[in-house]
């Protein structure tokens, strides 16, 4: 068969979640591009797989990108992982992905395990619409943007950070539902559900262990900042000659609220 990229996800915590399909792929494919060579043998030597590994990460995706997409049009099959989850969802593989593309590549995608998945359905906050934003922004305004979502939220977080994150949301809305799911497959997994004040105070004398994912219901239209008087500020400051992208900062500055949604607002008004 032609050369071809097969994403693979993995096990994002007990390894016996890991697909037949994935194992089969990662047996055929003459290559295994992975975030850490030996994070993936430890799981590929518990199935006894044998295969050629090389490494995969954020900081050398670019170089490596053109390696494999080189062997790839040679006809060899190179298989993607990441540590754990499926790639590019935050993690590497996105450059990779993109290239096979340009280059006229087949890509086959294998389900398997997502941690932002498996958080939501165990959050038993309203699964029809939902966002998955990565790891939270740590700047306030940026933060309370996020938190605005119309939608169910999904989000990654540093255990350290999960007290302080869930004191921004308390501060918009104490009563928003919450949940914080930790080292989720694994030994010591853990849901804690309530609200965004309930859950900052639990978590404020002592940081969570583990990796966690923060799952927030959706805002209701109350919660959402009111931007009409700070952009009809910017509307004037624009009118008078100001660049609007450092307006949109200096309002920002001055009310609290985020520039790039002032921004955002401005521009989709203009367009209106």
């Amino acid at each position: 068969m032609s050369g071809r990229l097969i994403v693979c996800p993995t096990p994002i915590g007990n390894l016996e979640d890991i697909t037949l399909r994935v194992l089969a792929a990662l047996r055929e494919a003459d290559v295994v591009a992975c975030e850490d060579t030996r994070r993936t043998r430890v799981l590929l030597d518990r199935y006894g797989v044998s295969a050629k590994l090389v490494s995969y990460h954020e900081h050398n995706e670019q170089e490596r990108s053109r390696e494999l997409v080189a062997r790839m049009q040679g006809g060899a099959v190179v298989a993607l992982v990441s540590d754990a989850g499926t790639p590019l969802v935050s993690d590497p593989g996105f450059v990779l992905v993109r290239a096979c593309v340009a280059a006229g590549l087949a890509v086959e995608v294998l389900p398997g395990p997502s941690a932002a998945l498996s958080a939501l359905v165990a959050s038993a906050l309203p699964a029809d619409r939902w966002r998955f934003t990565g790891f939270l922004p740590r700047k306030r305004s940026a933060l309370e943007e996020v938190f605005a979502s119309p939608e169910t939220l999904v989000a990654f977080e540093s255990p350290r950070r999960v007290a302080a994150s869930l004191a921004t949301l308390a501060a918009v809305d104490p009563d928003r539902p919450v949940a914080v799911c930790r080292e989720l497959t694994k030994v010591h997994e853990e849901v804690v559900r309530g609200t965004a004040r309930e859950l900052a105070e639990r978590y404020a004398g002592e940081a969570p262990k583990g990796e966690v994912a923060l799952v927030v219901g959706p805002a209701t239209e109350r919660d959402a900042p009111d931007l009409a008087p700070a952009l009809e500020a910017l509307r004037r400051l624009v009118d008078a000659g100001a660049k609007p992208r450092p307006a949109a900062g200096v309002v920002a500055d001055l009310t609290g609220l985020s520039a790039n949604a002032l921004y955002r607002a401005l521009t989709e008004s203009s367009a209106g």
